[in-house]
């Protein structure tokens, strides 16, 4: 009988092999999206949570109010608002007061983004009419808010060049 050989194989470093390369590539690519999804919640707001939901919550009782005031008065507003940002809002009342408003506040209100909302203050001209102007809102659907500290009208739109939007009491929004 003759004696067995042995082969010695040439040792190659572990680097060169595919497997450790192929078991190291699943944490390599969760750390990487693990620093990506860090950077993007660092560099972006979240703009649907509210520093002060205490204060938001009591000031419900206040709104409602607000509302209730402007449906006993029958209350509408006419709004136009330019694609300058030209604005301008006609009150009227079903109850036969007269409006007493020295200024109106206007907010034009995006549905999810509150980086978007737009507000000014308007003030009556000589016709009665409450004018001023705003930033461009964009185009899309807004909620559209007229109101004073006693009274408040809401109701929804959809933005893009001149846009004309009736508001009355029974329109609930935001």
């Amino acid at each position: 009988m003759s004696a067995p050989t042995l082969s010695i194989a040439a040792a190659t470093p572990w680097y060169r092999s595919r497997w450790p390369w192929i078991l190291m590539a699943g944490p390599a690519f969760v750390v990487v999206g693990g620093v990506y999804l860090t950077w993007l919640a660092v560099s972006t707001s979240d703009g649907l949570v509210a520093d002060d939901y205490y204060k938001r919550g009591m000031a419900i009782n206040r709104t409602l109010a607000r509302n209730e005031y402007s449906t006993r008065a029958g209350m509408t507003a006419d709004v136009r608002i330019d694609a300058s940002g030209a604005v301008r809002v006609v009150v009227t009342r079903t109850d036969n007061v007269a409006e007493t408003a020295g200024d109106l506040r206007l907010r034009i209100v995006h549905p999810t983004r509150a980086g978007q909302d737009r507000e000014t203050s308007l003030v009556r001209d000589a016709s009665g009419a409450f004018v001023g102007h705003v930033d461009p809102a964009g185009e899309g659907r807004r909620y559209v808010v007229v109101g004073t500290d006693a009274w408040r009208l809401t109701g929804v739109a959809t933005l893009g060049g001149a846009t004309d939007v009736r508001l009355t009491a029974a329109d609930r929004a935001e």
